[in-house]
């Protein structure tokens, strides 16, 4: 296997656990310049990158390498002035190249609309409509028809995968073909280092001009703005000018405001303030639908059995659905052939039935604290706060529910609480569960990490 080749199969990989706003952004033009004695080195186009990667993804690219190669053992990062070219669109790709599983992902995302930075591809036309997201598309469909006047701000939430970015960008395309032509899709982490760049550059006037005056603003994965206070500032002062002015402004997040623990309280007021919509995990009927669409969409056939099969086993992500689906139509083109039901299973071992991983009650009380913007160490004291109590309790509720601990466990392990304590906690969160779908979907999410 080539450089191309295993970068190109990471790449698949990487995918599946990240945004696609923050895939495109941190993974585009980067490649394997050298690959010897167990180390991968990988070429970033610049500094901000390199560091970047190092630092937040470092862990997930090393594993997607290795899945491939297991002989890889370390990964360093070096700027490139021309990195191989990884992300070229299929079309750009020689006839007489057999394409592996995941070069069939559709790279061609990166044909962005450099005016808005939006991805033409992205329309409510080819968003699958489910009970999991109607409302979160009404509303959606709602802004574009009263730009800055029915739902300002719009905070749709959910997990990975399960098309807040699609939806964010079809209301952008939608504008866009309107007449509207003062808009701009980004990122949370995008919009942060934007500011770091003008405040070094000595440009922060223009950088504050140019948002100013944009009048639909799109922010994906808003929750990336925690503990970042200059950042924060700078959004808020940006969100007021927009507001003020009628202008939309869109937001995303993996979690709904009042679970962004860290998030500046007037920022959290002025989310709360418009419409909070979330997208929650599509039921079987809709996730064939999607499957059935997205098959259409890349204009191949697959006996519905085959797509049955992936829709019962794949059920909580829709970047996971077409994953599958990819591995199993490339298979098809590498074989000549349809696979068998038990061929299919096969293929997509890896993403159906992928080795449990072991948690412990230091790992829940880890997540938990990262999850809420809390130390580890604040969750364990006998502080009362109710910043502190809220994540504590679901804490003590996952260590009964995932580790089958006992009360007197659990409390020993928060700080020496008394066993009524966590019994209090644990029937309380149990209760609530049952009709607060807003803990539902925090709960949801905290075990998809966990898991992950």
């Amino acid at each position: 296997m080539t450089n191309q080749e295993l970068w190109q199969a990471a790449l698949g990989e990487i995918e599946l656990n990240l945004s696609r706003a923050n895939f495109i952004t941190w993974f585009k033009n980067t490649g394997i310049v050298e690959k010897k004695e167990g180390l991968a080195v990988i070429g970033v186009p610049n500094g901000f990158s390199r560091e970047w990667l190092a630092n937040k993804y470092h862990k997930l690219i090393l594993r997607a390498l290795r899945n491939t190669s297991p002989e890889i053992k370390d990964i360093n990062f070096i700027i490139s002035s021309s990195p191989p070219k990884i992300l070229d669109t299929p079309k750009k790709i020689k006839k007489d190249k057999i394409l592996l599983p995941e070069e069939q992902m559709g790279f061609d995302e990166f044909e962005i609309n450099k005016e808005t930075n939006l991805n033409p591809k992205y329309t409510f036309a080819s968003f699958v409509v489910g009970p999991f997201n109607e409302l979160a598309q009404a509303a959606a469909r709602g802004v574009v028809e009263n730009l800055g006047t029915l739902y300002n701000p719009l905070f749709i939430y959910g997990g990975v995968g399960l098309g807040k970015t699609h939806l964010l960008q079809a209301v952008g395309n939608e504008a866009y073909a309107k007449g509207k032509k003062k808009i701009k899709y980004t990122s949370a982490e995008k919009f942060a280092s934007e500011l770091i760049t003008s405040l070094r550059d000595g440009k922060i006037d223009k950088f504050k001009e140019d948002y100013r005056k944009i009048e639909l603003l799109i922010i994906d994965d808003i929750q990336f703005l925690t503990g970042k206070e200059k950042t924060q500032e700078e959004f808020f002062h940006t969100f007021n000018s927009l507001y003020q002015k009628n202008n939309q402004i869109i937001i995303s997040s993996d979690r709904p405001p009042k679970a962004i623990a860290t998030l500046e309280e007037r920022l959290r007021s002025r989310f709360e303030g418009g419409m909070i919509a979330d997208i929650s995990f599509p039921e079987y009927e809709t996730r064939l639908v999607i499957l059935k669409a997205k098959l259409e969409e890349k204009k191949a056939t697959l006996p519905n059995e085959i797509l049955e099969y992936i829709a019962t086993h794949i059920k909580k992500n829709v970047r996971e659905l077409e994953g599958a689906l990819n591995r199993v139509i490339a298979f098809t083109k590498l074989n000549s052939s349809i696979p068998t039901i038990s061929q299919t299973s096969k293929i997509l071992s890896t993403i159906i039935s992928p080795p449990k991983k072991l948690i412990s009650y230091k790992s829940i009380i880890k997540i938990v604290s990262d999850f809420y913007d809390l130390s580890s160490p604040e969750l364990t004291t006998k502080c009362r706060k109710k910043e502190i109590v809220w994540p504590r309790q679901v804490i003590m509720y996952l260590m009964r529910e995932e580790l089958k601990s006992s009360y007197p466990f659990i409390g020993e392990k928060l700080g020496g609480r008394d066993h009524t304590t966590v019994m209090y906690a644990y029937d309380k969160m149990s209760k609530e569960i049952e009709t607060n779908e807003s803990l539902q979907q925090e709960i949801a999410l905290i075990r998809e990490r966990l898991y992950a």
